[in-house]
């Protein structure tokens, strides 16, 4: 599986260092908003890495070397948790330079990065089944649904992020609440959407 995962990985590098660039300048550009998508953004990753498999016929070359189902689709997530940990880790790093330089510009907070780790694992295992039923090529409303989540769910969580630096009381008791949900959902949901995806694979080879 680590083979699978590097080929994603140069693919995606390749492609798309450009585009990891302009994340950047949205994540410092837009604050809490911008951190939050950035991390959910990269979570999506793993449906770049999809496309390039269909339009390359990797299904079928896959299908002659000693890979299962399991560790073709184990690595998409596996890809898709690592893009988000790496843009989190960045968004942590970035997030404390400008403490420590005491910039102006407006930025999230660690609680907010976790939970947008936790959003962006939950919108990967809700999509990714569909993605591999439906293929990337047929699948674009599910596409333009995962988007508008991403941002729905990155207006969200920043809001929330910002809310709680300004009031208490009950936004505390709301992000109380986020807190405990959401690693519960996103654990629950993977839990759920690694076997189904197993399946739905298995089904298509």
């Amino acid at each position: 599986m680590k083979a699978l995962i590097q080929k994603d990985v140069y693919v995606l590098w390749k492609q798309m260092r450009i585009f990891l660039l302009v994340m950047l300048v949205i994540m410092v550009g837009n604050g809490s908003f911008g951190s939050v998508f950035v991390v959910l953004w990269c979570s999506m990753l793993p449906y770049t890495a999809l496309a390039y498999d269909e339009r390359c016929k990797w299904d079928q070359m896959a299908a002659m070397m000693p890979y299962s189902p399991r560790d073709l689709v184990l690595s998409k997530y596996v890809l898709g948790w690592l893009c988000a940990g790496a843009a989190s880790a960045i968004v942590l790093a970035v997030q404390a330079i400008i403490r420590v330089l005491h910039l102006s510009m407006a930025t999230g907070t660690p609680l907010s990065v976790l939970m947008s780790f936790c959003a962006s694992a939950s919108v990967l295992a809700v999509t990714l089944p569909l993605m591999i039923r439906f293929s990337v090529e047929r699948g674009r409303m599910v596409m333009f649904l995962v988007i508008f989540l991403v941002c729905g769910a990155a207006g969200a969580l920043g809001t929330v992020a910002i809310s709680v630096d300004q009031t208490a009381g009950g936004i505390q008791d709301l992000l109380g609440l986020f807190v405990l949900i959401l690693p519960v959902a996103a654990v629950v949901l993977t839990a759920v959407s690694i076997p189904l995806s197993m399946r739905l694979y298995a089904a298509r080879l």
